[in-house]
């Protein structure tokens, strides 16, 4: 287990301990699993280090619950739940709330944190990808293609079963 992998000196470290074929796990701060690669790239680790030695990136935030003593419906049109969800608004019901504020969440209309993921499994097409010096958004529609949800699609799920607002979840994945 390291820390945090935030230079060169570290990184190397867990690539060579990975190598010799230990289970490495480690934080390192980017904006998605994708985002991940370019970062040990841009740290010096060469690509085919990478793709040799990575097994699965995950990428997450924490979004604010919604109080629930205080969470009400949110009337959302259908067009907008259409363009939330990424698909018609018909498919599956959503139950999108927001919350007033009350005594219990001491008017935040929040109360504690869930997480939001996505999910990056290096499969041969990505370990290809890798080793080809792939642009981050090649990897990323790679990763999405073999099943990745993105962290804004994990938010916005968990909003549509009234978990979190579609606010909280445009805030922290920067979408808005």
């Amino acid at each position: 287990m390291i820390g945090e992998i935030r230079d060169t000196e570290t990184a190397r470290i867990a690539i060579q301990a990975a190598l010799t074929g230990h289970l490495v796990l480690s934080t390192l701060h980017t904006n998605g699993a994708a985002a991940s690669i370019a970062r040990l790239v841009e740290m010096g680790i060469e690509n085919y280090l990478i793709a040799s030695t990575v097994t699965g990136i995950l990428a997450q935030r924490l979004v604010r619950r919604l109080c629930p003593h205080c969470a009400i419906p949110n009337e959302i049109s259908r067009s907008s739940v259409a363009r939330f969800l990424q698909r018609p608004a018909g498919d599956s019901p959503a139950d999108f709330k927001r919350s007033i504020g009350c005594e219990q969440c001491r008017g935040t209309g929040f109360a504690g944190r869930s997480t939001i993921a996505e999910f990056a499994v290096m499969d041969e097409r990505m370990r290809n990808l890798v080793l080809e010096a792939s642009s981050e958004g090649v990897l990323e529609g790679a990763a999405r293609e073999a099943g990745m949800a993105t962290l804004y699609e994990s938010g916005v799920a968990k909003a549509a079963r009234g978990e979190t607002s579609l606010e909280e979840v445009l805030r922290v994945t920067r979408m808005a």
